[in-house]
């Protein structure tokens, strides 16, 4: 019995035996082979992606703003690396050794048999080098890529800048990989989706010297690549070049917007900067030392940065004052007003004056006045109460919130919320006569140069506003969203907009800005001169023009410049003049403004 028992387990252990080797040499088969096949067909061919053409980028009359420039990708598959004489190979691309090994080991890192970029951006004068001797070089082929670029220099915070995207953005957004560029600010950031198109792959055959020998499979698997669509802006790229020449040697913005549809037509900045600055392979260093500059080029002001609005923001009071029904144009104060034993300055004029007097001559104690009688109104609980209807009016004039531009980076400005000031002096406890420098746009109160052009064109509609963008079509017919063709209204009537109107009118003929009148054009406007604490008081000057059917609504703030009819004013009104005429009558105020150096004194950290 024992002896039967022995024979099966030897029987047994010769199957068992052969099975094991029949499933090695199936795993070898079905594993192994199909492996090396694999990196065999890796070796004869080559996966490219066809890059795109990004959308070109135009202003409103069709001029070319962003085009695209051709620039050549190194890509590299570590596996496939096979070079002869890696001294000439780096000489070529002017670097180091130590460069090569650091780029080989990191693309390795990634995968070692997909393609990776090795060097980004060759010039079209390397790439015709290289190209040359690229049969050389086993592992390494050249993808075409395109660049923008920026013929005027102007416009660089609108228009905005691309980068190559980082690891955590691909894994948040597949559509994005390894090498792919996005926008990073401006319009190439909030129109990504439109300009960037779609890109294609073609599957090609190469030869032992990397030479490419046709389509794999007759483009069987090829794709083609879609380019983007291009987008025309509605910026006037004359007038922004002026307006950013005007600007040199200034710290501020200005803001012009077509009223009758919102259409941003000039955004500037200053101090600015070429936005061919952060194209190709030196962006990361002129990113740095913008990054550096004490002056913040990089720092978008016309959006972003809040200021006291001052005397501009009395127009606002005065609209809200009527709509309450605590002023009417008829209304007299007299030239005085106290705070505690300190009375408020004016402007010379004389004694009582009614509301267009008021907003001819900038009158601060007329809207202090205003102000107070406003909040503390007999129809309002209690002064909290008028504060908090005072509010929800500024509200609707797109101050305190975003107003939704297409443009990233918008912030809202700030109102101060009846909470915050119950935090401040205590719940109850303070009154009109408290927060009284709100009346002439000092206080709390924060605006952007983009929230006061916005309601210049409040004003110039007679009571609403189209949300302000800087595109005006995509593609050849491509509409916008909904939100750009809709009116958003304010709280005020139609009718007390025309003293406030009529009294702007004044102000430009006979009032603080009448140094900047320009003969056959009515400019309506209102000057401003903004308490700053830390140094020089800001101008400021708010306008539209024509009176009578507006074509351009503007915002200029100059910083630690002085008075607003000394230089925002004249500004504003060249760049008025350049738009309506495509012409200036006045060269010697061109000359003035653009000759003069407002930059503050940037003091000079000593070293440790």
């Amino acid at each position: 019995m024992n002896k039967y028992n022995g024979r099966t387990f030897v029987i047994a252990a010769i199957f068992i035996s052969i099975a094991f080797i029949y499933i090695i040499r199936l795993f070898y088969v079905q594993v192994v082979e199909k492996k090396y096949q694999a990196s065999a067909d890796d070796n004869a061919i080559r996966h490219i992606v066809e890059y795109p053409a990004r959308g070109l980028v135009y202003d409103r009359k069709g001029r070319l703003m962003v085009y695209n420039d051709a620039v050549y990708d190194l890509m590299v598959i570590p596996k496939q690396i096979n070079i002869a004489d890696t001294i000439e190979f780096c000489s070529l691309l002017s670097i180091t050794v130590e460069d090569f090994i650091a780029k080989t080991q990191k693309a390795k890192k990634y995968s070692p048999i997909k393609p990776t970029l090795f060097e980004k951006q060759l010039s079209a004068e390397t790439y015709a080098v290289f190209q040359e001797k690229l049969y050389k070089f086993h592992g390494f082929y050249v993808q075409p890529r395109t660049l923008r670029f920026y013929p005027d220099r102007a416009g660089a915070h609108l228009l905005g800048y691309i980068g190559e995207v980082n690891d955590a953005l691909i894994e948040k957004n597949p559509y994005y990989k390894q090498g792919d560029y996005i926008g990073i600010s401006g319009i190439e950031q909030s129109y990504e989706a439109v300009l960037r198109g779609q890109r294609g792959k073609r599957i090609v055959m190469v030869d032992v010297y990397n030479v490419v020998k046709g389509s794999y499979e007759n483009g069987k698997f090829d794709t083609l690549a879609v380019a983007g669509e291009s987008l025309t802006t509605s910026l006037d790229a004359v007038l922004q070049k002026y307006g950013e020449e005007l600007m040199v040697n200034k710290v501020g913005g200005i803001v012009a917007i077509e009223p009758s549809t919102g259409e941003i037509l000039a955004m500037i900045t200053s101090p600015n900067y070429d936005p061919n600055l952060l194209v190709g392979r030196a962006r990361t260093k002129n990113y740095a030392l913008l990054l550096k500059d004490p002056l913040k080029p990089l720092f978008n002001r016309a959006q972003m940065a809040y200021y006291p609005p001052g005397s501009t923001y009395k127009l606002v009071n005065a609209l809200i004052a009527q709509q309450e029904g605590v002023i009417t144009q008829n209304t007299h104060y007299p030239c005085s007003y106290y705070i505690g034993s300190r009375p408020m300055k004016c402007h010379p004029h004389p004694g009582g004056i009614d509301l267009l007097g008021a907003v001819q001559y900038s009158c601060n104690p007329y809207f202090a006045q205003v102000y107070k009688n406003l909040l503390e109104a007999k129809k309002f609980e209690n002064t909290q109460v008028g504060y908090e209807v005072w509010r929800n009016h500024v509200l609707a004039f797109g101050v305190g919130r975003k107003l939704d531009v297409d443009l990233p980076h918008e912030l809202k400005g700030l109102v101060p919320t009846v909470e915050y000031y119950d935090k401040y002096f205590g719940k109850g406890k303070w009154r009109a006569s408290t927060i009284i420098s709100l009346a002439i746009g000092q206080g709390e109160l924060g605006v952007t140069p983009l929230q006061m052009a916005n309601i210049m064109c409040a004003i110039a509609n007679h009571g609403y506003f189209y949300t302000p963008h800087i595109v005006k079509r995509i593609g050849e017919k491509g509409k916008l969203d909904e939100r750009f063709y809709a009116k958003n209204y304010t709280k005020v009537d139609e009718k007390h907009f025309i003293p406030i109107i009529d009294g702007m009118e004044r102000v430009v003929e006979a009032g603080t800005a009448r140094a900047s009148r320009i003969k056959d054009i009515t400019i309506c406007g209102k000057t401003g001169t903004a308490q700053n604490p830390h140094g020089k008081d800001h101008s400021l000057f708010v306008g539209f023009a024509p009176k009578v059917n507006p074509k351009i609504a503007i915002a200029v703030m100059v910083e630690n410049s002085g008075f607003g009819g000394t230089w925002a004013a004249p500004i504003a009104s060249l760049m008025i003049e350049k738009y309506l005429t495509d012409s200036i009558s006045r060269p010697e105020i061109e000359k003035r403004i653009v000759s003069a150096n407002l930059l503050p004194v940037v003091k000079e950290v000593a070293p440790n």
